[in-house]
C-alpha cells in the first residue's frame, strides 16, 4: 500500500511538471519582460511548486527507486526553470557577455574564427554543433547548450555525495541543495550563455571523478595516472579548460590541496590514518597544470586579465571597497540596501556555509563518528576551501568581478559538503528527538531556502536587476538600425550598442564598415549632458549620432532605477527637440538620429 501511494504521489509530480511546461509554452512572451518570474503563467509556478512539494520529502525519506524518482523529479523541475527562456519563446537572454558569446558562436559557425582561437570555446562549439545538426536558430542553440551544460550539475552533486557517504539521506539532501543552484549569484555568475558560469556546472563531474579515483578500487592499474578513474579526472579537467580556464584553475587548487594533505599526513601521521591508503593526486595536478599553462600563456586575453588583476592590487581606485561603496550608494537612492541585497543573493549560501563550517570543526576535532571515507572527504574538500578562500581575497582586492566568480566555485564545494553536514546533523539529532521530527524540520527549512534560492536564478526586479531578455522586437530593431555605414556612431541609453553588433555580425568576423559602431565614445550617452537636454553634446562631442533605446533600457533606467542615471523627463522631451528624428521604431526599440538643433546652443 505504501509503495502504491508513493508511486501515485510521484506520478502526480511528473504530471505537474508536464502541465507547467505546456502552460508556459502556451503563453509565450509577446514583448520585453522585466521579470521572467512575474511574466510566466501562475499555473506554471503552481505546478512546479507542487513538483517540489513531492520531490523534497520523497528525496529525504524514501530509499531505492522511489528516492531516485524523487531526485529525478526535482532535477526535472529545476531544469524546467532553467529552460523557461526557451519554453516561453525568448529570442535570447543575456544583454552583456551573452551577446558577445552569441557573436563568437556566429564567428565559429561562419568560419571567421576557428574554435581553438577562442580562449574558452567549449560552449560555443557545442552550440554550433547543435545548430548545425539540429537546425536550430543560433541564439536558441546557444540557450540549449546552456541547458545541456547545466544538467550534469543536478546529476553529479548527489552522485558525488553518494560516493563519499553511506547515508542515503545525504544523497537526498545533496539533490535538494543542487536545486538551489548556488553557483549562480547574479553578481558575476549568471544563468545564461556565460562560459564562466557554465563551467561551474561541470565542476561536480570533476569532483565525482576525483572521489572515484580516491575511493574506488580500479579494475586495472595504469602508469602515471594510476587508474581509469585517474584518466577520467584529467579528461574532465580538460573539458573544464575548454569551457572556462578559470574554473579549471580552481579545480587544480582542489587537486593540489588533496596532494598537499596527503603529503602532510604521510610525514606526520601514524600507520592507521585512512588517508595513507589513498592514491596520490600529484601526477594529475601536474598534468592539468601543464595543460592549463600551455593553453593560457599563449592567450592574449589571459595576459590582459593578469595585468588587470595586478593593476587592481596596486591601485586604490580599483577594488572591492570601491565597488561595494558605489553599489551601496546606488541601492540607497532607489530604496534598497546592501544588507537586503546580500540576504536575497547570499543568505542561503551563507547558511549552508555556516553548517559546513560547524561540521568541519567537528571532524577536525575528532568528534565525528562518520565512516572514514566521509571524514577524509570532508578533510580534503574542507582543506581546499582555505586556498580557494585566499584566491577570493586576492581577486576581491584586485578585480571584484573575478572574486564573485570564485564565490561561484566555492558554492559548488559548499553544496557537496553541505549535504554531508546536514545529513550528519540529522543523524546526530536522532539520538535526542524522533528521527521523523528532525527530518521533517530539515524538509521545511530546505523547502523555504529552495524558494528563496530559485527566486534569484534569473535576474529580476526582486534583486534590482531586470531580466536580461532580448525580445524579438529589440533584436530585429538593432538588426534594422545597424546599417552598412558608420559615418555616425551608435550610442546606447545606459547600455552600450557594441554588444548587439557582436551578436548580429560576430566579434572577429565583423566587416570593417561595422567594426567602429561606437565611434570615439564608449557606446553610452553622457547622463549629465542628456539630463541637461544638451542632447547634441551627450555623446563624446559627436554630432550627429544615433541613439538606440530598447524597452530593456527604459524599464531599467526609468522604472527600476527611478531616474537615478537618466531623467525620464529629458527622455520624453527628446521627441520635441528639433535636432532629433526617429529612424527605427517598432514598439520594443527606437533609434533616434540626434544632431544640433537650430534653437539649441551650448
Amino acid at each position: 500500500m505504501r509503495k502504491t501511494l508513493a508511486n501515485g504521489w510521484i506520478a502526480v509530480g511528473f504530471v505537474a511538471v508536464a502541465i507547467a511546461i505546456v502552460a508556459g509554452r502556451l503563453q509565450p512572451a509577446t514583448g520585453y519582460e522585466p521579470s521572467l518570474y512575474a511574466a510566466t503563467p501562475a499555473l506554471t509556478w503552481l505546478c512546479l511548486g507542487l513538483a517540489f512539494v513531492v520531490a523534497v520529502p520523497t528525496a529525504l525519506t524514501h530509499r531505492g527507486i522511489h528516492q531516485a524518482l524523487g531526485i529525478g523529479l526535482g532535477g526535472l523541475a529545476v531544469t524546467t526553470i532553467v529552460c523557461l527562456p526557451l519554453i516561453r519563446g525568448y529570442t535570447f537572454i543575456g544583454m552583456g557577455d551573452g551577446l558577445t558569446h552569441l557573436g563568437w558562436t556566429r564567428d565559429i559557425q561562419t568560419g571567421a574564427m576557428a574554435p581553438h582561437d577562442l580562449f574558452y570555446p567549449g560552449l560555443h562549439s557545442l552550440a554550433t554543433g547543435l545548430s548545425t545538426v539540429g537546425g536550430f536558430d543560433l541564439s536558441h542553440a546557444l540557450l540549449i547548450a546552456v541547458v545541456v551544460l547545466f544538467v550534469p550539475f543536478v546529476l553529479f552533486v548527489p552522485l558525488t555525495v553518494d560516493a563519499i557517504t553511506d547515508r542515503p539521506q545525504a544523497v537526498g539532501v545533496a539533490a535538494i541543495l543542487s536545486w538551489f543552484v548556488l553557483p549562480v549569484n547574479n553578481v558575476a555568475t549568471h544563468m545564461g550563455a556565460h562560459s564562466n558560469t557554465n563551467a561551474l556546472f561541470l565542476v561536480p563531474v570533476f569532483l565525482f571523478a576525483v572521489v572515484a579515483y580516491l575511493y574506488r578500487r580500479a579494475p586495472v592499474s595504469l602508469p602515471v595516472l594510476g587508474s581509469p578513474y585517474g584518466v577520467l579526472v584529467v579528461f574532465v579537467g580538460l573539458g573544464l579548460l575548454l569551457v572556462h580556464p578559470q574554473q579549471l584553475a580552481s579545480a587544480v587548487v582542489v587537486l593540489a590541496s588533496i596532494a598537499a594533505i596527503q603529503l602532510l599526513v604521510r610525514r606526520r601521521s601514524s600507520d592507521d590514518q585512512p588517508i595513507l591508503e589513498h592514491p596520490t593526486t600529484t601526477a594529475h595536478t601536474a598534468v592539468l597544470v601543464g595543460a592549463f599553462s600551455v593553453w593560457v600563456l599563449v592567450n592574449e586575453r589571459f595576459r590582459d586579465a593578469v595585468i588587470g588583476l595586478a593593476y587592481g592590487l596596486a591601485t586604490t581606485d580599483i577594488g572591492g571597497d570601491e565597488a561595494v561603496g558605489q553599489r551601496r550608494a546606488s541601492l540607497t537612492e532607489i530604496g534598497g540596501s546592501i544588507p537586503e541585497l546580500f540576504a536575497k543573493l547570499f543568505l542561503v549560501s551563507a547558511l549552508v556555509g555556516l553548517v559546513v563550517g560547524g561540521y568541519l570543526l567537528i571532524v577536525w576535532l575528532g568528534r565525528s563518528h562518520a565512516r572514514p571515507r566521509t571524514r577524509t572527504a570532508a578533510t580534503y574538500l574542507g582543506g581546499a576551501l582555505v586556498p580557494l578562500g585566499a584566491m577570493f581575497a586576492v581577486y576581491f582586492l584586485g578585480t571584484p568581478t573575478m572574486a564573485f566568480r570564485q564565490v561561484g566555485f566555492i558554492a559548488v564545494v559548499l553544496t557537496i559538503l553541505g549535504a554531508v553536514a546536514i545529513s550528519g546533523f540529522v543523524g546526530w539529532s536522532g539520538q535526542y528527538v524522533p528521527r521523523g521530527l528532525s527530518t521533517g524540520l530539515v524538509a521545511i527549512v530546505l523547502g523555504a531556502c529552495l524558494v528563496l534560492a530559485l527566486a534569484t536564478v534569473f535576474a529580476s526586479p526582486f534583486i534590482y536587476s531586470p531580466t536580461q531578455h532580448v525580445s524579438e522586437g529589440t533584436y530585429h530593431g538593432y538588426e534594422t538600425a545597424i546599417t552598412n555605414g558608420t559615418d555616425q556612431p551608435y550610442a546606447g541609453y545606459g547600455y552600450t550598442t557594441y554588444r548587439f553588433n557582436h551578436a548580429l555580425y560576430g566579434v572577429e568576423g565583423v566587416p570593417p564598415e561595422r567594426a567602429g559602431i561606437v565611434g570615439s565614445g564608449t557606446g553610452v550617452i553622457d547622463a549629465d549632458e542628456f539630463n541637461d537636454e544638451d542632447y547634441q553634446y551627450a555623446y563624446a562631442d559627436e554630432d550627429p549620432y544615433f541613439l538606440a533605446v530598447s524597452s530593456f533600457d527604459t524599464v531599467r533606467e526609468h522604472d527600476l532605477y527611478r531616474g537615478l542615471n537618466y531623467d525620464p523627463g529629458a527622455y520624453e522631451r527628446l521627441e520635441s527637440y528639433d535636432g532629433s528624428s526617429r529612424y527605427v521604431s517598432n514598439g520594443e526599440f527606437v533609434l533616434y538620429e540626434v544632431a544640433s538643433g537650430s534653437d539649441r546652443f551650448r
